[in-house]
């Protein structure tokens, strides 16, 4: 009787523990595989950047920043942020603070941009950059 028991509490703890976490590990080596250029990716590190290029020793070439590029690992990517994700967020975002809107009176010239001192701060560049809010 005894062994039905420790029977039964193995079979519960596999899959209530390890068939789950093997799923999700899967599942991110699948996503990790299916990483190509162009796509968005957001690092372990907390790093949003655009994938460049990948070489043959597993490295990604992300682009963090308009001409900064990083060579990171394809382990350090926690996900790949979907394009779709993008599209609907400017769709469902209609009502938005001033705050969060990107100044539309941005001017580009040459490949410059020059924008007003209060759109100046870390989190409008990114947004200016990667189309975020």
């Amino acid at each position: 009787m005894s062994i039905f028991i420790i029977l039964a509490m193995f079979v519960l703890l596999y899959a209530l523990l390890i068939r789950p976490q093997r799923q999700k590990q899967r599942a991110q080596q699948l996503m990790l595989s299916k990483v190509a250029p162009g796509d968005e990716v957001l690092t372990v590190g907390g790093i949003y950047g655009i994938v460049q290029e990948l070489d043959d020793d597993d490295d990604l070439v992300v682009e963090i920043a308009e001409g900064i590029h990083v060579r990171m690992a394809r382990r350090a990517v926690a996900t790949v942020i979907p394009a779709d994700e993008e599209a609907e967020d400017e769709d469902a975002g209609e009502e938005r603070d001033e705050d969060d809107v990107v100044d539309a009176e941005v001017e580009e010239a040459d490949g410059l941009v020059t924008v007003p001192d209060a759109e100046a701060t870390v989190e409008a560049t990114q947004r200016r950059i990667f189309k975020r809010r």
